[in-house]
């Protein structure tokens, strides 16, 4: 419990911390030193003996791509990124159920979890070391990647005030190429921009701005509804294995049996409701939209932890297994993929990355929420009593979600200079470029 709290606790503080510094030192720069603290954090992770963690990350890859995204597809694009994650969801529980075959014979002599005796705990220490420093391996193969990704044009251009960068960044970008052939441009106009220029990157113009109803609202609506999905979806699955036996589907007594069984359904899960749920997401966001799907969500949510925590003593375990499919599925159709999404869209390029990490680190809130408070609420009475009752609060969270969607604004098909001019009156500083233009407006605009 100390282990999964101080990570989320850690990815809180990182969300933050690093959103700040991405504003404040370029996107580029930020999103290779968190990949490097990741790899040093979960290596570490794997070698250590007994203690809590603390991970800091920051989902810079969302601000990142909608900066570099063109307005057609830049909710598929940012909606791809994040579906990645339901690959390694379903990496994780492979490589957990490969662990728990390959020690079955120091596992499956243990009748009972207290029967686990030293070569039985050997076992599953080993098992847990390896399911996390596994995690390393493909950060390893992001790294050169994010060490060498240009900056962002957007970043270059409207907080840098580097133009002639920033067009030959662009012009690398739409060729094709990871490199531009730029040449330093002179260094006073850069700093006369600058200068000329209005509120940077600092904590007093981002309180400043939003704490008018108009800006403060949109961050509201965005961490509140990022607040209530999480709670939700790592409220199930940091419990996965739990759910899983209260429900009847990994219910053996037995060491091997039982940690079988749950990697097993996560497979399931992973497979059934997590990637599918993504991909649908992909496919629809640019034509049905990002708020409409994120309301349909909730409140599909709302009704299908409702059935599940009313219905529980009614339901068998296969009716109940597959509701909990069906959440899956409609989290990550829905919330799970928009609440990543419209932070990195709605908010100016000046504080896009620290306001999407102020809502990052609300979702991780809900999850540290969720795992602390919630966790042990479902064993009140006993092992799983009161499980039925954590599914209706989970309802009633859905249902505020509900309410913090009406708060944010459509990004769909709406270019980021545009969005930036209609919800926070940002006028774009790059000569022949209005407010209102859309990407193609952009790329002439800094190809002048």
């Amino acid at each position: 419990m100390a282990l999964v709290d101080s990570t989320t606790a850690g990815a809180v503080i990182g969300q933050v911390l690093f959103g700040w510094f991405a504003d404040k030192l370029g996107r580029k720069r930020m999103y290779g030193v968190e990949l490097i603290i990741i790899i040093i954090g979960t290596f570490g992770q794997a070698i250590t003996g007994a203690g809590p963690s603390l991970a800091l990350r920051h989902p810079l890859s969302s601000v990142i791509t909608s900066e570099f995204a063109t307005v057609k597809w830049r909710g598929a694009l940012m909606n791809s990124v994040f579906a990645m994650q339901g690959f390694g969801n379903f990496a994780a529980a492979m490589v957990f159920f490969i662990c728990v075959v390959a020690f079955k014979d120091s596992l499956i002599q243990a009748e009972t979890p207290a029967q686990c005796d030293a070569r039985c705990q050997s076992a599953t220490d080993k098992m847990w070391r390896t399911i996390v420093a596994f995690g390393c391996l493909p950060a390893l193969c992001a790294l050169y990647f994010r060490l060498t990704i240009p900056e962002t044009p957007r970043y270059t251009m409207d907080i840098s005030f580097n133009l002639e960068k920033a067009k030959a960044d662009t012009e690398a970008y739409l060729s094709g190429r990871r490199k531009s052939t730029y040449g330093e441009e002179n260094t006073a106009i850069v700093k006369a921009r600058q200068q000329a220029a209005g509120p940077k990157a600092t904590w007093k113009e981002f309180w400043l701005h939003f704490r008018k109803w108009r800006h403060g609202k949109i961050l509201l609506g965005t961490a509140g509804s990022w607040f209530f999905i999480d709670i939700a979806f790592w409220g199930l699955g940091l419990n996965n294995s739990t759910i899983l036996r209260a429900i009847g589907y990994a219910g053996s007594t037995n060491v091997y049996y039982s940690l079988y069984n749950v990697a097993v359904g996560n497979l399931i899960l992973s497979v059934t409701g997590n990637i599918p749920g993504y991909w649908v997401s992909v496919a629809t966001i640019d034509t049905l939209g990002r708020k409409p799907i994120q309301m349909a969500s909730f409140l599909i949510l709302t009704l299908l932890f409702c059935v599940i925590g009313f219905g529980y003593y009614h339901l068998s375990a296969h009716a109940l297994f597959a509701l909990y499919v069906l959440c899956q599925f409609f989290s990550n159709f829905g919330a799970n993929s928009t609440t990543f999404i419209v932070p990195g869209e709605v908010f100016p390029t000046r504080f896009r990355s620290t306001a999407h990490g102020i809502s990052a680190a609300a979702g991780k809130v809900g999850a540290v929420i969720a795992q602390a408070l919630l966790g042990p609420l479902a064993n009140i009475g006993g092992t799983s009593k009161w499980l039925n009752h954590v599914m209706e609060i989970f309802g009633g969270f859905m249902l505020c979600g509900v309410a913090t969607t009406l708060l944010i604004p459509e990004t769909k098909r709406i270019s980021l200079e545009q969005l930036a001019s209609t919800y926070h009156g940002d006028e774009v500083v790059a000569d022949g470029l209005q407010p209102g233009d859309n990407e193609t407006s952009l790329v002439t605009a800094l190809s002048k």
